[in-house]
């Protein structure tokens, strides 16, 4: 212990405490970085979460002891990456998160027995347009959703019940497409009894209205989309058949499609006289004979069974056939019913660029396309639209040159060990922070503890060299007067002198440098020697 205590001494007061603060300072920043280094990547459990489901989530994440990280208020939910998807399913089994709106889950834990039928009512509603908004936000784009449901109950003594309505308003990432709006209008109206999607309203979170529940003609909606989808539907097969030609976005294609929305029903009859079939035959004969009784007329001939003269012959006899057959002709009755939609005529433009190639001093060099490479264009396009002529359509292509020239700078692709190794995003953050915190300790090593350690083997080259000085031989070979001893031999004496001063000077010397630029410990050093006991 007096060892040290004196090892203590010797250091210094200074010394010791920058000793201190540089240990406490090392121990301090590597023990950030091993924390930093070993604490687990996190990554995103949940987003857009409701103040209801955040705290149910966090009491479970704090009941399991897992650590977490808040964000965005408390909306965002940050785990341990390699526990995420452990975590969504436990609590997917208990019933989180809930999406912040109340489900057929009310009548779980409801009392029935002494509930009345107003609260039974208005809970079936809530949990109706629970259930609704949970289906809306699983479409594509849509965040959040909340619904509002109006279901009147018919009046008493009323023949006529009113009809239901509903308002949905939903919160979207970037827009919803037509068809997206009449799916949701559609899905509610089948899930509600008596609800018709005309009477559906949807509005998003900046007020503007996606539908406005009035009576319009689902038809025309409906043919608006159908020309839509045609008309895109053509353009990529056009797009995709010409860029495989020329390049890709080396074309650009235009589409346009007249549609006839009007629905026909046509009947025909056509009769085939050939074709006869006999449906009844009726034959009728008449026979008749007229005696001669000279213009008499007496009552014996005009008794029936009378008994003529048969020697009398028969002056007038009639005979008559009559035949009536009745035939069925083939019918055939043809009814068309042309549905709305039919395509009238199609028109397609198509801009196609030029070629590009390296000229004898190596730069690009624009070529316009031959006419038969532009008649082959052509003859591709109208195949794909399946091109006639009859109804009116059009093909033009036209070669131009564009104004963006292609990019000659081919892009590099990884490949060998490089190209097998796909890092996420995760993955470069993580490595990203790992190379700061290494530079920062170079940084720190650099920097602050070498200049630390150069100035404290400094300080004790500068008292071993002080001490060398005064306690050399030149200041050991004194008389108790204080007089010098010479030896015995003179110009030995002398000889050793010379050497010994030069030695001493150039002691002396390097000693004042070196108090000049370590003022400070030249300073402590001296302090020290003068509080020490004498010897």
């Amino acid at each position: 212990m007096q060892g040290l205590a004196d090892f203590l001494k010797g250091i210094g007061a200074a010394r010791f405490g920058a000793m201190i603060a540089v240990t406490a300072a090392l121990v301090g920043f590597f023990a950030f970085v091993i924390m930093r280094v070993t604490t687990p990547q996190m990554t995103t459990l949940f987003t857009d979460l409701s103040v209801e489901d955040s705290s149910g989530i966090i009491k479970d994440l704090e009941r399991q002891g897992i650590q977490f990280e808040l964000r965005n208020e408390g909306s965002i939910i940050m785990v341990p990456k390699d526990k995420v998807t452990r975590l969504r399913m436990k609590l997917a089994e208990g019933g989180l998160p809930k999406g912040g709106g109340v489900g057929y889950e009310v009548f779980d834990k409801s009392d029935a027995l002494g509930t009345t039928s107003f609260v039974q009512n208005i809970n079936h509603l809530r949990a109706l347009e629970g259930e609704l908004a949970r289906t809306i936000r699983a479409i594509d784009r849509i965040q959040a959703a909340r619904v509002h449901l109006v279901l009147p109950e018919r009046p008493l003594f009323s023949r006529e019940a009113p009809e239901p309505s509903a308002s949905i308003v939903v919160r979207v990432r970037g827009a919803l497409e037509a068809q997206q709006i009449r799916a949701v209008r559609h899905l509610v109206a089948s899930a509600v009894n008596g609800l018709k999607p005309q009477r559906v309203s949807i509005v998003d979170e900046t007020g503007q209205l996606l539908a406005d529940g009035a009576q319009t003609d689902p038809e025309q909606a409906m043919g608006d989309e159908r020309r839509t989808a045609f008309e895109k539907r053509m353009r990529k097969q056009v797009e995709d058949i010409v860029s495989s030609v020329v390049g890709t976005g080396r074309a650009r294609v235009q589409l346009s499609a007249d549609f006839d929305f009007n629905k026909i029903t046509q009947t025909s009859d056509k009769f085939d006289p050939e074709g006869r079939v006999l449906r009844s035959s009726q034959t009728r004969e008449e026979q008749s004979m007229t005696a001669d009784n000279n213009g008499q007329v007496t009552v014996n001939n005009e008794l029936p069974g009378n008994q003529q003269n048969s020697g009398v012959a028969a002056k007038d006899q009639s005979k008559k056939s009559e035949e009536t057959n009745n035939y069925e002709i083939s019918r055939t009755t043809k009814t068309e019913v042309t549905e709305a939609g039919r395509v009238n005529r199609i028109s397609v433009a198509v801009l196609v660029d030029g070629i590009y190639a390296k000229n004898d001093k190596g730069d690009l060099a624009y070529q316009d396309r031959t006419k038969e490479q532009l008649d082959r264009i052509a003859t591709l396009v109208r195949s794909a639209i399946g091109f006639d002529q009859k109804r009116g359509d059009q093909v033009e292509v036209v070669n131009l040159r564009f104004a963006d020239a292609p990019s000659t700078t081919p892009i590099a692709e990884p490949s060998g060990f490089l190209g097998m190794l796909q890092f996420t995003k995760d993955d470069v953050m993580y490595f990203v922070e790992l190379g700061v915190m290494m530079l920062l300790g170079l940084v720190v090593l650099f920097l602050v503890i070498r200049p630390l350690v150069k100035r404290i083997l400094a300080s004790d080259e500068v008292a071993a060299a002080i001490s060398g000085v005064l306690t050399g031989p030149a200041a050991s070979e004194e008389a108790p007067s204080g007089q010098p001893l010479l030896p015995s031999g003179a110009a030995s004496a002398i000889d050793v002198a010379t050497v010994q001063g030069q030695v001493h000077a150039q002691s002396v010397h390097r000693v004042g440098e070196l108090a000049e630029r370590n003022p400070n410990e030249t300073v402590a050093i001296i302090r020290q020697w003068l509080t020490e006991p004498a010897k």
